[in-house]
């Protein structure tokens, strides 16, 4: 797969899922220009991807302020020439009882995961139509699929992003270009680790048994790594990839089959 010539923006791209899709893409050709809350994060994801000898840039972004996700906008454009991938992976997690879930939470969910990618797609979504070519890859979950107990406000906000998503790319559908979804299960990330460090706390069970608590929800009885949502997004993104359009891709071993 080739990305030669393309350039792309990853929200989320400091560490974890972004950072091994920054990673992939740069891999297959493309500049790649990371963006996170975390400056510290994402200067040392790009300078990792330079030292690999591609084109990289760091921009710091909170995807749920408008003004920030502005000068996202106008940074790309001034150092790259305008943008052709979106990888839409900023997000944070929640775990409460509905019962418990604050609204002041509920909304942060929202602000992040939510209002964030439908600011960063409005923002990079015109120049993509301009040019009659673009991939936007939403990183989703498998909690967006399912109803997934704890994690309402999570759930119900990876719900909203497919519905966008969805609704993305039946606008767009003669364009050139296409809006999907990965939707992975758990994955060897920091969302993991605090997954573990909540059920020890709340348990009896060592860290090595929530783990594999959270294995057993795969029929593979593992938890994914971070460059296999990569790949996945890599495919999303390659050229030959133009009749995938609307798609919310599960990376889960099996467990939901659609």
């Amino acid at each position: 797969m080739s990305l030669k010539g393309k350039r792309a923006v990853i929200t989320g791209g400091g560490r974890g899922i972004g950072l091994a899709v920054a990673r992939a893409l740069a891999d297959a050709g493309a500049a790649v220009l990371v963006s996170a809350r975390s400056v510290d994060e994402i200067e040392a994801a790009a300078d990792e991807i330079r030292g690999a000898g591609h084109v990289a840039h760091a921009v710091p972004c909170d995807v749920a302020d408008p003004e920030s996700v502005r000068r996202l906008a106008e940074a790309a454009e001034e150092r790259m020439g305008g943008v052709d991938v979106l990888v839409a992976n900023a997000g944070v997690a929640s775990s409460a009882p509905v019962r418990s879930i604050t609204l002041e939470e509920w909304n942060r969910v929202f602000a992040v995961n939510v209002t964030g990618t439908f600011l960063v797609t409005q923002a990079f979504l015109p120049g993509m139509l301009g040019r009659g070519w673009g991939r936007l890859v939403m990183v989703a979950s498998t909690a967006g699929k399912k109803g997934t107990p704890y994690l309402a406000a999570y759930t119900a906000s990876k719900h909203a992003v497919i519905g966008f998503m969805r609704s993305v790319a039946a606008e767009i559908a003669e364009s050139g270009v296409t809006a999907n979804a990965v939707c992975p299960g758990y994955v060897e990330t920091d969302i993991v680790t605090r997954a573990v460090e909540n059920i020890v706390k709340k348990t009896q069970l060592s860290a090595e048994e929530a783990r594999a608590t959270l294995a057993r929800t795969s029929p593979q009885k593992r938890i994914l790594e971070v460059d296999e949502v990569a790949f996945q997004v890599l495919m999303l993104c390659d050229p030959r990839a133009r009749g995938m359009n609307g798609q919310s891709i599960v990376l889960d071993g099996g467990g939901i089959q659609t």
